[in-house]
């Protein structure tokens, strides 16, 4: 992914994204996305991307593994964090789904991250400290909590899910307020035209609407316009 590229994405939304895939693709129904509401710790921060670093953790139990062992892991995760291409995203899938409570993503966990040139976050689990998050670092998640509860690394570098979505580590991420995509990586070279014809075409229909004395018949003629621009 070029810079050019990369600037691109970071301005457009991730439906916008989801729509350019389809441009790329010629054809309706992809799927890589997630399928939850999810909560953004900076919903006027913009996209987040770049290429996942999975992990999964877990926190309603404590450990049943050596406290050695669980430390050397912790250790680990944040090497793996600390390394890989960039710009990179990471995206945890907190093995406790729907009973989540351990909230990872503090201010402490968030900043040293943020450190280490981790563009954001995706997570399926637990956020807090929300007035106190570093600028310019959006963690998109499934929940808010006060506690870290018994919060311990589990894997590092699996493929994780996120409410319906399988990310794999280095898959291309893009998200938002709205949720989560995983790029395919065969899309890459297409990507910036398709979002750019997405654009104008959206434009034909967008600025007739706008338009003073919009109607019916404006719209059909709009419409029409639109239909064969995006064929």
């Amino acid at each position: 992914m070029d810079d050019t590229l990369l600037d691109l994405l970071r301005r457009v939304d991730t439906p916008t994204v989801c729509n350019a895939i389809e441009v790329a693709e010629g054809k309706r129904g992809f799927d890589r996305f997630t399928r939850q509401t999810m909560l953004s710790s900076d919903p006027a921060a913009g996209a987040i991307v770049g290429y996942a670093r999975t992990a999964k953790i877990a926190g309603i139990a404590p450990p049943t593994e050596a406290p050695d062992v669980i430390r050397a892991r912790r250790m680990e995760y944040y090497r793996h964090m600390a390394s890989g291409p960039r710009p990179a995203v990471t995206v945890v899938e907190d093995l406790d789904g729907e009973g989540a409570i351990s909230a990872f993503w503090g201010e402490i966990n968030a900043t040293v991250h943020k450190g280490f040139g981790i563009a954001g976050v995706v997570t399926n689990g637990v956020m807090r400290d929300l007035g106190d998050l570093p600028d310019g670092f959006p963690i998109v998640a499934g929940r808010i909590a006060p506690s870290h509860g018994f919060v311990h690394v589990r894997e590092i570098g699996t493929p994780v899910r996120i409410f319906g979505l399988t990310v794999a580590d280095g898959d291309l991420i893009h998200a938002d307020r709205h949720g989560a995509v995983v790029i395919p990586a065969g899309v890459v070279p297409m990507l910036a035209a398709a979002v750019t014809k997405l654009l104008e075409t959206e434009k034909i229909v967008l600025d007739a609407a706008r338009a003073p004395g919009f109607d019916f018949a404006a719209f059909e003629i709009a419409w029409k316009a639109f239909e064969k621009a995006r064929t």
